[in-house]
């Protein structure tokens, strides 16, 4: 079985025995700030926590135990936004972002979406100095949250990173488990780097499976720089939780690939 929380461990252990370094995406823009060259081979881990918590609080545990340190994005929507959570999964040394959709809850009101983003920038940084941000795709809303940064300035309020606007894709390769498949690109409306991703494909870099990585992994074949990003809602041991995920997204892809023919 895919998507489990064994799986997510066996992962990481085989990325750490392959002799990947894993940094925040906070400590990623800190070395970039600074002129520092990261470590041969990297790892930015990212989780976007959109519902149940409690399964990011699970992926923060398996990463304290093992050493690294990872980053939570969560979004002001109660299914995501559970203060325990937040401070359990700071308290154990991760970093918190948040995971705005601000265009899509304002209805695209660019004054009142730049005001909603700025309140709860403040509300996450009472759990941790938040300096990094994230978007969320909102794939049914017609509202693209990266908007907002053709008329304001992110860095003004303190935020050193957005990943899609502040990692060198030329040089960092993208992984993300978008469509609870690690090749979901195709039914991404937001989550995905069109121009190069059509390079990385080209080179063979595309991985439906966890085994698939791992497999790639043991080889030798995937890129020394990464960026994964996760959505642990999707990642269970609980048989019913996992097989209830899989239609639901089964579904929603279906969804997604109906909403990109449309905006064709």
């Amino acid at each position: 079985m895919d998507f489990t929380i064994r799986k997510y461990r066996q992962f990481l252990n085989i990325l750490l025995g392959k002799g990947y370094y894993f940094v925040t995406f906070e400590q990623y823009c800190d070395f970039r700030d600074r002129g520092e060259a990261l470590p041969d081979r990297y790892i930015i881990m990212r989780h976007d926590v959109e519902a149940l918590p409690e399964n990011s609080y699970a992926f923060a545990q398996i990463e304290y135990e093992i050493g690294i340190q990872s980053s939570y994005y969560f979004r002001v929507v109660k299914a995501s936004n559970q203060p325990e959570y937040i401070r359990a999964i700071a308290a154990l040394g991760h970093e918190i972002g948040y995971h705005y959709e601000d265009m899509a809850i304002c209805k695209g009101e660019m004054e009142h979406a730049y005001a909603h983003f700025q309140q709860q920038l403040h509300y996450f940084r009472q759990f941790y100095p938040v300096r990094t941000i994230c978007m969320h795709g909102a794939p049914t809303s017609k509202w693209d949250g990266r908007e907002l940064w053709k008329h304001y300035n992110y860095q003004s309020l303190g935020v050193i990173g957005e990943p899609y606007f502040d990692v060198d894709f030329s040089d960092v390769f993208y992984l993300t488990d978008t469509g609870r498949c690690w090749d979901g690109f195709n039914v991404s409306v937001r989550d995905k780097i069109p121009t190069y991703q059509d390079q990385w494909t080209e080179q063979g870099l595309v991985y439906h499976t966890t085994d698939d990585l791992i497999h790639a992994l043991n080889r030798g074949q995937l890129p020394k720089h990464i960026m994964i990003t996760t959505h642990p809602q999707r990642w269970t041991d609980n048989i019913m939780a996992w097989s209830k995920e899989l239609l639901l997204q089964s579904l929603k892809n279906i969804v997604k690939r109906l909403l990109i023919v449309a905006q064709k």
